[in-house]
């Protein structure tokens, strides 16, 4: 099942210029922010395969998790609009009324029903008990988790990997993603390909734990390096410095990052590049995630 309007597969660029000449590398960019208008990147990948899932299953409904500014709660409303389906919010935080975030209002325009709760409240988001709470109160709709992230996610994402085995003349050495609940990172993965991920929460060295336990124990996953240096001070946070960044990629490149995100992982994966991190002749494949309606306006997630 592909929404209308989905582009697949994505296309695969090559990135030059001098740093990565100085490095020695071939940098491609995975262009999945082209993927879909509404439902672009990480997010159509881990989102496709649970609405099958749901289809399949004859559910009417689903509901999920995410912030003020969540491009999953952004992604999942249009997904479920275009098919039909009901959708329902549980949104972190207050309700912001009268200066209700473009996220929230995009929601609401796709029929999603938004429902604030605590951020205390909120954290017990995955605990077994809440989950059944929360089914039994609005009808026992299909629950999608924070993020997308589950193992039906993982399975959109390896669907990623090999699109680009088919575009490429090898297998890169490496695999490189932003991460927010490590989804993506897992997905590619479980593939057996080498994963680089930046975080893009202050402390997010956790992730290194949450992706682990996303994966399969097996001789075929691949290897993780995780990077917490370049949060640019926390989730959502924004610095000059990476806002001029953004710019002179686009410039560079003619590609829009966002700031949440695929800014802060290209301004690691090149300070790597500064660093020489990487062996010469190594080939790289960096994952555009989309989240571009997220552009300067909150934090993404």
């Amino acid at each position: 099942m592909d929404l209308p309007g989905s582009l697949l597969p994505t296309p695969l660029h090559e990135l030059s210029g001098e740093l990565i000449e100085q490095a020695g590398v071939k940098l491609y960019i995975k262009r999945d922010d082209l993927i879909h208008p509404t439902v672009s990147g990480n997010k159509w990948r881990k989102l496709k395969n649970s609405l099958l899932e749901a289809v399949k299953q004859n559910e009417t409904t689903l509901l999920t998790f995410g912030g003020a500014f969540s491009n999953h709660l952004f992604a999942t409303a249009a997904a479920g609009n275009a098919l039909g389906l009901k959708t329902i919010g549980i949104v972190r935080g207050e309700d912001y009324g009268q200066n209700e975030t473009p996220t929230l209002r995009f929601c609401r325009q796709q029929n999603m029903s938004l429902h604030f709760v605590s951020r205390q409240e909120y954290r017990l988001k995955n605990s077994d008990e809440y989950l059944q709470e929360t089914a039994w109160k609005f009808g026992h709709p299909f629950i999608i988790p924070e993020g997308g992230t589950s193992e039906l996610a993982l399975q959109g994402v390896r669907e990623m990997v090999l699109e680009v085995e088919n575009q490429l003349p090898k297998s890169p050495d490496y695999y490189v993603v932003p991460a927010g609940t490590g989804g993506t990172a897992a997905g590619i993965l479980s593939s057996g390909a080498n994963v680089l991920a930046f975080s893009a929460l202050k402390g997010g060295s956790f992730l290194a734990k949450d992706i682990t336990d996303l994966l399969k124990p097996n001789d075929e996953n691949g290897n993780l390096t995780l990077f917490t240096d370049y949060h640019f001070g926390g989730y959502a946070k924004v610095r000059p410095e990476l806002l001029d960044f953004m710019d002179q990629f686009k410039n560079d490149y003619g590609i829009q990052l966002e700031q949440v995100y695929t800014a802060k992982m290209f301004f690691g994966l090149l300070d790597l590049m500064r660093k020489s991190f990487f062996e010469r002749g190594s080939t790289i494949v960096a994952v555009h995630t989309g989240g571009l309606q997220g552009l300067l306006s909150g934090d993404g997630r």
